[in-house]
């Protein structure tokens, strides 16, 4: 049997193929062109057990190409992988057999490979929050003129609605009303842009029974409810709900000996947005469900504001597991009973 791995890079790649003893079988480096990568790989197409791509940015033209060939393809999950840090050398090449030597033990931390129908509205749900942070920092520019110019603050609901007339309607100093008149027309825009992509997730999700009973949750509306749906994909990946809890980081990392702490482990070691989506819900939840308002009541008499939040996620967290699980309306008395 043989295994191969892939390093790549922005414009290039290193594919090397091992046998069952860790021998080098082949290996070069290869410009970013699929049809170039599957020649090589083609003449132990029939041996190969897989092939594993490093999971980079621009790993989406690659996997599916590699599919579409045919190929058994596993995505490593580079942010579980640590090479040892004793190492005297490393390179590219001894990046790619590394890859294809943990698959052979098969000890390979894999990543999800969202299928390309359903990954394009995971990612335009990544795009509006890219263009919500940029409104955030546009708004919060804003705020920090006024008060600075006036003493005097503005609600960001406030802020949303101002046109660039009503800047220099505020009888500020004309070089800070023009620029406070750029940020607003660009939150404008983004306004405009963000509710344009808010319809098409719309549309994608709106027929979905899991998008439907997950909006049950405390703190989960609709752009929450479709975070959670497209992060998580296929909830049966999941074997349990400690690993679904640990995928969205609302477990600890930390290293233990003896009973003693020594460190922290991988703590980005998940999914971000997943990450977001909770703690977002979770401050939902402890402002308008008395449920959870309690817990995180009683959570933050005994840490802080910021552990109770997260402990509150992870409770959000395994439910909406269950929820999905069972195909069954989330149940406050069960999740917050005691």
């Amino acid at each position: 049997m043989k295994y191969s791995g892939i390093d790549l890079h922005s414009n290039n790649n290193v594919v090397a193929v091992i046998d069952e003893e860790d021998r080098v079988v082949a290996e070069r480096r290869l410009p970013n062109d699929l049809a170039r990568i599957v020649g090589f790989l083609d003449p132990w197409r029939s041996e190969l057990v897989a092939v594993v791509v490093e999971s980079t940015y621009n790993w989406y033209w690659l996997v599916d190409g590699l599919q579409a060939a045919g190929f058994e393809v596993k995505l490593a999950s580079t942010g579980a992988i640590k090479r040892y840090e004793g190492l005297k050398r490393s390179g590219d090449e001894a990046d790619a057999r590394y890859l294809a030597h943990l698959l052979r033990l098969g000890i390979l931390p894999t990543g999800y490979i969202c299928p390309p129908r359903e990954r394009g509205l995971r990612d335009l749900a990544r795009r509006r929050l890219q263009l919500v942070r940029s409104r955030t920092a546009q708004i919060l520019s804003v705020e920090n003129q006024l008060t600075r110019q006036t003493g005097g603050r503005m609600r960001s609901n406030d802020v949303k609605r101002l046109t660039p007339a009503a800047v220099y309607a505020l009888g500020l100093p004309h070089e800070v009303a023009c620029g406070m008149a750029a940020n607003v027309a660009v939150i404008q825009t983004l306004n405009a842009e963000i509710e344009r992509l808010e319809v098409r997730l719309g549309e994608g999700v709106s027929r979905s029974a899991d998008w439907r009973l997950l909006k049950t949750a405390p703190g989960v509306g609709e752009i929450l409810a479709t975070t959670i749906l497209l992060e998580t994909g296929p909830i049966g990946r999941f074997a349990e709900v400690g690993r679904f809890a640990s995928y969205a980081r609302c477990v600890d990392s930390v290293r233990v000996s003896n009973g003693k702490k020594k460190g922290e482990g991988n703590a980005k070691n998940g999914n971000k947005y997943l990450a977001w989506a909770f703690v977002e819900a979770a401050h939902f939840a402890a402002r308008f469900c008395p449920q959870a308002k309690r817990f995180y009541a009683r959570k933050h008499a005994q840490t802080n504001g910021a552990v109770a939040t997260k402990a509150l996620a992870h409770k959000l967290a395994r439910a909406c597991y269950h929820t999905l699980k069972r195909g069954e309306p989330f149940d406050l008395e069960r999740c917050f009973a005691g």
